[in-house]
Protein backbone atom coordinates (compact mmCIF):
# COMPACT_ATOMS: atom_id res chain seq x y z
CA UNK A 1 0.00 0.00 0.00
CA UNK A 2 2.62 2.40 0.78
CA UNK A 3 4.88 1.48 -2.55
CA UNK A 4 1.56 2.34 -4.09
CA UNK A 5 1.06 6.07 -2.36
CA UNK A 6 4.19 6.82 -3.68
CA UNK A 7 4.20 6.17 -6.74
CA UNK A 8 1.02 8.13 -6.65
CA UNK A 9 2.49 10.72 -4.84
CA UNK A 10 5.61 10.63 -7.09
CA UNK A 11 4.95 9.85 -10.15
CA UNK A 12 7.52 11.87 -11.45
CA UNK A 13 10.12 10.34 -9.79
CA UNK A 14 9.06 6.84 -11.26
CA UNK A 15 8.42 7.80 -14.78
CA UNK A 16 11.30 5.94 -15.89
CA UNK A 17 9.93 2.57 -14.19
CA UNK A 18 6.54 3.48 -15.29
CA UNK A 19 7.41 3.68 -19.02
CA UNK A 20 9.29 0.80 -18.95
CA UNK A 21 6.39 -1.20 -17.46
CA UNK A 22 3.45 0.36 -19.56
CA UNK A 23 5.01 1.31 -22.37
CA UNK A 24 2.47 3.24 -24.60
CA UNK A 25 0.29 3.55 -21.76
CA UNK A 26 2.54 5.88 -20.24
CA UNK A 27 1.27 8.48 -22.05
CA UNK A 28 -2.51 7.93 -20.30
CA UNK A 29 -0.40 7.84 -16.99
CA UNK A 30 0.64 11.65 -17.49
CA UNK A 31 -2.63 12.51 -18.93
CA UNK A 32 -4.20 11.64 -15.90
CA UNK A 33 -1.81 13.09 -13.33
CA UNK A 34 -1.67 16.35 -15.13
CA UNK A 35 -5.71 16.57 -15.77
CA UNK A 36 -6.26 15.60 -12.22
CA UNK A 37 -3.44 18.42 -10.67
CA UNK A 38 -4.98 20.93 -13.00
CA UNK A 39 -8.66 19.93 -12.88
CA UNK A 40 -9.51 19.22 -9.22
CA UNK A 41 -9.04 21.07 -6.50
CA UNK A 42 -8.86 18.58 -4.00
CA UNK A 43 -5.57 17.53 -5.82
CA UNK A 44 -3.17 20.11 -5.62
CA UNK A 45 -0.43 18.11 -4.61
CA UNK A 46 0.46 15.93 -7.11
CA UNK A 47 3.67 16.73 -9.24
CA UNK A 48 3.46 19.39 -11.93
CA UNK A 49 6.64 20.94 -13.06
CA UNK A 50 8.69 18.23 -12.03
CA UNK A 51 6.60 15.61 -13.92
CA UNK A 52 6.93 17.81 -17.19
CA UNK A 53 10.27 18.07 -16.75
CA UNK A 54 10.95 14.69 -15.77
CA UNK A 55 9.12 13.61 -19.25
CA UNK A 56 11.38 15.80 -21.20
CA UNK A 57 14.29 14.55 -20.44
CA UNK A 58 12.91 10.93 -20.80
CA UNK A 59 11.73 12.08 -24.59
CA UNK A 60 15.63 13.42 -24.77
CA UNK A 61 17.21 9.92 -24.01
CA UNK A 62 14.34 8.87 -26.47
CA UNK A 63 12.36 6.84 -23.85
CA UNK A 64 9.46 8.68 -24.73
CA UNK A 65 8.33 10.71 -27.79
CA UNK A 66 8.53 14.38 -27.49
CA UNK A 67 5.52 15.33 -30.14
CA UNK A 68 3.52 12.76 -28.09
CA UNK A 69 4.68 14.09 -24.85
CA UNK A 70 4.13 17.59 -25.46
CA UNK A 71 0.72 17.17 -27.32
CA UNK A 72 -0.73 14.96 -24.37
CA UNK A 73 0.58 17.47 -21.62
CA UNK A 74 -1.02 20.24 -23.50
CA UNK A 75 -4.10 18.26 -23.87
CA UNK A 76 -4.51 17.00 -20.19
CA UNK A 77 -3.72 20.83 -18.85
CA UNK A 78 -5.97 22.72 -20.92
CA UNK A 79 -9.10 20.61 -20.66
CA UNK A 80 -8.41 20.34 -16.96
CA UNK A 81 -7.91 24.21 -16.71
CA UNK A 82 -11.38 24.22 -18.15
CA UNK A 83 -12.89 21.39 -16.23
CA UNK A 84 -11.96 23.55 -12.84
CA UNK A 85 -13.16 26.81 -14.61
CA UNK A 86 -16.49 24.86 -15.33
CA UNK A 87 -16.51 23.88 -11.93
CA UNK A 88 -16.30 27.12 -10.16
CA UNK A 89 -18.13 28.72 -12.24
CA UNK A 90 -21.17 26.93 -11.43
CA UNK A 91 -20.61 25.51 -7.56
CA UNK A 92 -18.42 28.95 -6.53
CA UNK A 93 -20.73 31.54 -6.23
CA UNK A 94 -23.03 29.14 -4.54
CA UNK A 95 -20.16 28.04 -2.01
CA UNK A 96 -18.76 31.35 -1.46
CA UNK A 97 -22.28 33.65 -1.16
CA UNK A 98 -22.86 32.34 2.55
CA UNK A 99 -25.70 34.75 4.05
CA UNK A 100 -24.91 33.75 7.61
CA UNK A 101 -22.57 36.16 9.03
CA UNK A 102 -21.37 33.93 11.36
CA UNK A 103 -20.95 31.17 8.82
CA UNK A 104 -16.67 30.50 7.94
CA UNK A 105 -17.46 30.72 4.10
CA UNK A 106 -19.32 33.98 4.91
CA UNK A 107 -16.21 35.44 6.80
CA UNK A 108 -13.50 33.72 4.40
CA UNK A 109 -15.54 34.28 0.96
CA UNK A 110 -18.62 35.83 1.29
CA UNK A 111 -20.47 37.86 -1.54
CA UNK A 112 -18.24 41.04 -1.35
CA UNK A 113 -15.08 38.82 -1.46
CA UNK A 114 -16.94 37.11 -4.61
CA UNK A 115 -17.21 40.67 -6.43
CA UNK A 116 -14.20 41.51 -5.43
CA UNK A 117 -12.45 38.35 -7.35
CA UNK A 118 -14.35 39.40 -10.47
CA UNK A 119 -12.87 42.82 -10.32
CA UNK A 120 -9.57 41.09 -10.24
CA UNK A 121 -10.08 39.02 -12.52
CA UNK A 122 -11.22 41.31 -15.51
CA UNK A 123 -8.95 43.95 -14.75
CA UNK A 124 -5.67 41.19 -14.08
CA UNK A 125 -7.39 37.94 -15.19
CA UNK A 126 -5.05 37.49 -17.94
CA UNK A 127 -1.66 38.07 -16.48
CA UNK A 128 -2.61 35.85 -13.42
CA UNK A 129 -4.00 32.98 -15.32
CA UNK A 130 -0.90 32.70 -17.32
CA UNK A 131 1.53 33.29 -14.51
CA UNK A 132 -0.43 30.92 -11.81
CA UNK A 133 0.94 28.17 -14.10
CA UNK A 134 4.48 28.50 -13.14
CA UNK A 135 3.43 28.38 -8.71
CA UNK A 136 2.41 24.95 -7.18
CA UNK A 137 -0.75 24.85 -5.91
CA UNK A 138 -1.85 28.50 -6.97
CA UNK A 139 -1.82 26.33 -10.24
CA UNK A 140 -4.51 24.31 -8.92
CA UNK A 141 -6.84 27.19 -7.23
CA UNK A 142 -6.12 29.75 -10.22
CA UNK A 143 -8.66 28.12 -13.18
CA UNK A 144 -11.68 27.32 -10.09
CA UNK A 145 -11.57 31.50 -8.59
CA UNK A 146 -11.66 32.71 -12.32
CA UNK A 147 -14.60 30.67 -12.64
CA UNK A 148 -16.09 31.62 -9.50
CA UNK A 149 -15.09 35.11 -9.84
CA UNK A 150 -17.29 35.13 -13.70
CA UNK A 151 -13.89 36.17 -15.59
CA UNK A 152 -15.55 35.92 -18.48
CA UNK A 153 -15.03 32.21 -20.61
CA UNK A 154 -13.42 34.00 -23.71
CA UNK A 155 -10.79 36.00 -21.85
CA UNK A 156 -10.22 32.84 -19.60
CA UNK A 157 -9.25 30.81 -22.82
CA UNK A 158 -7.16 32.68 -24.12
CA UNK A 159 -4.80 33.32 -20.79
CA UNK A 160 -5.02 29.93 -20.10
CA UNK A 161 -4.00 28.68 -23.83
CA UNK A 162 -1.21 30.97 -23.24
CA UNK A 163 -0.22 29.69 -19.75
CA UNK A 164 -0.19 26.18 -20.84
CA UNK A 165 2.10 26.87 -24.05
CA UNK A 166 4.65 28.68 -22.04
CA UNK A 167 4.20 26.36 -18.79
CA UNK A 168 4.48 22.88 -20.80
CA UNK A 169 6.81 24.45 -23.34
CA UNK A 170 9.73 25.63 -20.63
CA UNK A 171 9.00 22.45 -18.67
CA UNK A 172 9.40 19.18 -20.79
CA UNK A 173 11.75 21.65 -23.09
CA UNK A 174 14.29 22.68 -20.35
CA UNK A 175 13.92 18.18 -19.18
CA UNK A 176 14.59 17.55 -23.11
CA UNK A 177 17.28 20.33 -23.39
CA UNK A 178 19.43 19.99 -19.72
CA UNK A 179 17.39 16.78 -18.37
CA UNK A 180 20.93 15.15 -17.92
CA UNK A 181 22.39 18.35 -16.14
CA UNK A 182 22.55 17.92 -12.38
CA UNK A 183 22.73 21.06 -11.15
CA UNK A 184 19.29 21.89 -13.54
CA UNK A 185 17.66 18.91 -12.69
CA UNK A 186 18.22 18.85 -8.69
CA UNK A 187 17.08 22.72 -8.91
CA UNK A 188 14.83 22.81 -11.62
CA UNK A 189 11.64 24.42 -9.77
CA UNK A 190 14.40 27.69 -9.01
CA UNK A 191 15.31 27.33 -12.58
CA UNK A 192 11.46 27.94 -13.79
CA UNK A 193 10.71 30.73 -10.78
CA UNK A 194 14.21 32.51 -12.03
CA UNK A 195 13.11 32.29 -15.48
CA UNK A 196 9.49 33.93 -14.40
CA UNK A 197 11.09 36.62 -12.53
CA UNK A 198 13.43 37.70 -15.49
CA UNK A 199 10.05 37.80 -17.75
CA UNK A 200 8.56 39.96 -15.15
CA UNK A 201 10.88 42.74 -14.80
CA UNK A 202 10.04 44.80 -17.89
CA UNK A 203 6.38 44.67 -16.24
CA UNK A 204 7.76 45.85 -12.77
CA UNK A 205 9.93 48.25 -14.15
CA UNK A 206 6.92 49.81 -16.24
CA UNK A 207 4.91 49.88 -13.13
CA UNK A 208 7.77 51.59 -10.98
CA UNK A 209 7.84 53.93 -13.74
CA UNK A 210 4.21 54.55 -14.04
CA UNK A 211 3.94 55.72 -9.96
CA UNK A 212 7.29 58.16 -10.60
CA UNK A 213 4.97 59.91 -13.36
CA UNK A 214 3.37 63.43 -12.05
CA UNK A 215 -0.09 63.28 -12.59
CA UNK A 216 -1.08 65.62 -15.42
Amino acid sequence: MDVLLDYFLHVDRHLGELAASYGPWIYAILFAVVFAETGLVVTPFLPGDSLLFAAGALAGTNVLDIRQVALTLLAAAVLGDNVNYAIGRTLGPKLFAATDATTFWHRVVNRQHLNRAHAFFEKHGAMAVILGHFVPIVRTFVPFVAGAGTMSYPRFAVANVTGVVLWVGLCVGGGYLFGQVPFVKQNFSLVVMGIVAVSLLPVLIGYLRSRKTPNA
